[in-house]
């Protein structure tokens, strides 16, 4: 190459980069204010538009190699790592572009209102899987464009066309999992069958959706722990929902009392607790006998109504620990026990006796040395 065509190429890549610069300015300072667009691609593709523009105008203003008589060694393979270049430089462009428009999208979609937003996040969950499928086929014929400028490629290139339907054979037994993954996800993301920030049961595990890609589930547990899963396993295995129609959730609190309680203040402890309480959402409460237990004892169970997960979990453990408290300081002899019943020294049944397991037996160790002590003195 001759100084002139140099010359021509610095003035080709200056006048690109001058063109992508100007452009830079009116979308950050004019654009911006009339087009939500322009602040994501301004932030998206700040450096692949400069690296396209260096790119294509280096490829613009080179001359082709077949203009010289003699051209030097290395000059077919800078022409052909420039092509390669532009190839992946406007690959790369085209990636940002995408990410751009559909951080707009998801921007819009953003869940102002909590968990309460399922639409949104529905929305948000098939954006974000549609995306990593176009970058991925996007880069897929890249690759295939970039090794197609090779000439011994290209020249395989009909006979892999005719042998397409072997390889892709080959490629499906091969790839079973990976494509089952797949299909995986896409299913779950259009189904509705699960969204990202949804709150799900998995394995025991209580925690949200944190992220759902073509192959993995992460599940962000409470204690900041992630369980990763394969997006098959959402396909194949029950778990639990919990935002499925919605973030409204009940909670359950059980306990076991005495049979001696009184039902009927322990509900208006909980109502007074549970309507005075900021965590509720007003639409349901109760306190429920739910089952009388062979050992003395009833089973009560509590419900509570909640906006969403989160605030069911506080508000059923607050709940937890106001009635335990309340039932010891008021009605103590209504706690769990032991009942016996005995027959008094005129043969007659006496009263049912109850207590506490170590007081039951210090006290029958009591009675058995007295009544021992009267029976001594009688003789």
């Amino acid at each position: 190459m001759s100084l002139g065509n140099w010359i021509a190429v610095g003035v080709a890549v200056a006048v690109s980069v001058l063109l992508v610069t100007v452009l830079h300015w009116l979308l950050t300072h004019q654009l911006s204010k009339v087009w939500t667009l322009a602040e994501h691609l301004v932030r998206r593709c700040r450096y692949s538009a400069y690296a396209a523009a260096s790119v294509l105008g280096v490829n613009l203003a080179i001359p082709d190699a077949d203009g010289f008589e003699n051209p030097r060694f290395w000059y077919p393979i800078f022409q052909h790592g420039m092509r390669i270049a532009m190839i992946a430089s406007l690959t790369w462009l085209g990636l940002t572009v995408a990410y751009a428009i559909t951080d707009m999208v998801l921007a819009r979609l953003a869940v102002h209102n909590g968990d309460a937003d399922r639409r949104s996040r529905r929305l948000q969950t098939q954006v974000r899987l549609l995306r990593r499928v176009a970058a991925t086929l996007l880069g897929l014929l890249a690759v295939a464009a970039i090794l197609f400028t090779f000439p011994a490629v290209a020249a395989l290139g009909a006979g892999l066309l005719a042998s397409a339907g072997l390889i892709g054979i080959i490629a499906g037994v091969a790839a079973q999992a990976t494509l089952g993954n797949l299909f995986a996800g896409l299913q779950l993301a259009f189904s509705d069958s699960l969204r990202i920030n949804d709150v799900v049961v998995v394995e025991g595990e209580w925690g949200r959706v944190e992220e759902l890609t073509l192959t993995n589930v992460t599940v962000r547990v409470w204690d900041e722990r992630r369980l990763i899963f394969p997006v098959s396993y959402f396909t194949t295995k029950p778990f639990e929902n919990w935002t499925k129609h919605g973030s409204s959730i009940t909670g359950v609190v059980m306990l076991r009392v005495d049979w001696e309680v009184p039902v009927d203040r322990l509900r208006a402890e909980v109502e007074s607790f549970v309507t005075g309480h900021p965590l509720w959402d007003g639409r349901s409460w109760a306190l429920e006998v739910t089952d009388v237990l062979d050992s003395g004892l009833i089973e009560l169970r509590a419900t509570v109504s909640a906006a969403d997960s989160s605030s069911r979990w506080t508000l059923t453990v607050q709940l937890r620990e106001h009635m335990l408290t309340y039932i010891r300081e008021n009605f103590p002899e209504a706690l769990p026990r032991n009942r016996t019943q005995f027959t008094g020294m005129d043969g007659e049944e006496q009263q049912y006796a109850a207590m506490w397991p170590a007081s039951a037996f210090r006290r029958s160790s009591a009675v058995a040395s007295s009544v021992g002590a009267e029976h001594d003195e009688t003789d």
